[in-house]
């Protein structure tokens, strides 16, 4: 990765400014483009200036724009200067989408989450995507069908992605425990402890911060140094203070809206760099707490490691940028932003396409077996319409317990009534009994009829 330009000081281009070009500076005193972006000096130095304006002179227009909005947060860097952040149009914007869509009524009335059985199935879905794109981030390399076979089977992982994937998946579960909790060092070493088990060339490093200094940050691609953390005799005060600002309350004389500072608090863990590995996704970990405790309950539904991984550039470049530009924070704030209201959109046409299947499914059953009228209970319906796009698929008691979070009675009789109506063939596979899709599965539900279990 070509790292980016660090932005010139504001004393020197104050210095060199000429008198007769304050009032060009005066028109272009916007801390964004026109358009609304907010760019790095990297970024703005291959762009038109306005007429009458230098690059860098622009940049001083910007720059004098932004400083009064900088806000001082009780986080610095390793050298003891203090991180800054700005709520630009930008910010407030996408804050104000966020604060509609993510903690209250979105949802509410749509047939998808209903009732608390159809919140739990999406939820369970949702965490099995987060877990896996969360440990991709950090080299995790299997299949997702493996993934997610292994996540809902409850077995046992087979090799080390597997197992970073498996970890992920509970302390995600963890998270919704801990949601009403204040956060302490030993809960943050709690997670690091879960998502890093089993993973780490030395056992003892779980759950523990870093006792060396020779963790750097580099591209893997070609090698390039990117970040050099704090030195880790400074790790257990930067993370008593990283908890104090989480734990922040609204009537606090620094008020930080809810989601920004559970996007620093991912911020920070990753700059501290405070364990050997597992940093990113223990800093992932601590931003959906923090949403979670300030009651953005839609959130919990959202993979925003999804959105990441499609572009670890630009993720490594958000955090690039504020080091390079007097610790402004607003770069990285933005990127999350954007990175969370993707995952929403994408939530939503998941949902509205969940929403489509299983009226559809539930349709054809309506038209082809009225004698079922109401007694296919809905996990029921789910696991048809599933069946219906994977002819391949396998069903085992425990997956379908896992998915709908039901108890193993309940998962067992609904496998069981679906055998006996030949929609499923039951059979064994070493000691446990497996369930898969019958031949002509649309078929068969097509040809029902009252009275027929075969």
């Amino acid at each position: 990765m070509k790292l980016p330009l660090q932005a010139p000081s504001l004393e020197k281009l104050l210095a060199g400014l000429g008198p007769n070009v304050f009032a060009h500076m005066i028109e272009a005193h916007l801390p964004t483009l026109v358009d609304g972006r907010y760019l790095h000096w990297d970024e703005l130095r291959h762009r038109q200036p306005p007429a009458g304006l230098s690059e860098e002179q622009w940049w001083l227009s910007i720059k004098l724009a932004r400083t009064p909005q900088y806000r001082p947060l009780p986080l610095s860097d390793k050298t003891g200067q203090p991180f800054v952040f700005a709520t630009p149009e930008p910010v407030l914007r996408i804050l104000h989408l966020l604060d509609r869509d993510t903690a209250g009524q979105i949802l509410s009335d749509s047939p998808a989450t209903a009732t608390p059985q159809d919140r739990d199935r999406y939820l369970v879905s949702s965490l099995i995507e987060e877990s896996i794109t969360s440990s991709q981030l950090e080299g995790a390399s299997t299949t997702r069908r493996a993934a997610e076979d292994m996540l809902r089977q409850g077995r046992k992982p087979h090799n080390l992605s597997e197992r970073m994937i498996f970890n992920n998946f509970q302390a995600m579960q963890r998270i919704r425990e801990l949601r009403d909790e204040r956060l302490t060092p030993e809960l943050v070493l709690e997670l690091h402890r879960i998502v890093s088990d089993g993973t780490l060339e030395d056992p003892n490093d779980a759950g523990r911060l870093r006792e060396r200094d020779d963790i750097h940050i580099v591209d893997p691609r070609d090698d390039q140094l990117l970040h050099i953390p704090p030195g880790h005799d400074l790790l257990p005060e930067r993370l008593q203070r990283l908890c104090d600002f989480a734990n922040t309350d609204e009537d606090d004389s620094l008020y930080v809206h809810p989601i920004l500072r559970a996007i620093l608090l991912h911020f920070m863990l990753g700059y501290d760099h405070p364990f050997v590995d597992g940093n990113g996704r223990t800093a992932r970990a601590l931003f959906y707490w923090s949403v979670a405790r300030q009651g953005y309950w839609l959130m919990e539904y959202l993979s925003i490691s999804n959105i990441l991984h499609k572009a670890p550039g630009q993720y490594a470049r958000a955090y690039l940028h504020t080091e390079t530009d007097d610790n402004d924070t607003t770069y990285f704030l933005i990127h999350q932003l954007d990175a969370i209201q993707q995952a929403v959109a994408a939530l939503q046409r998941h949902l509205q396409r969940k929403v489509k299947e299983a009226r559809a499914a539930e349709r054809l059953l309506d038209a082809s077996i009225h004698d079922l009228r109401g007694k296919l209970n809905h996990r029921q319906i789910a696991l048809l319409v599933h069946a219906l796009k994977h002819a391949d698929a396998l069903y085992t008691i425990e997956s379908h317990r896992r998915s709908h979070a039901v108890a193993y009675a309940t998962a067992r009789a609904d496998l069981m009534q679906l055998a006996g109506l030949g929609l499923l063939r039951e059979g064994r596979q070493g000691k446990r009994l497996i369930y898969t899709v019958s031949t002509g599965l649309d078929k068969r539900l097509a040809g029902l009829t009252p009275g027929t279990n075969t």
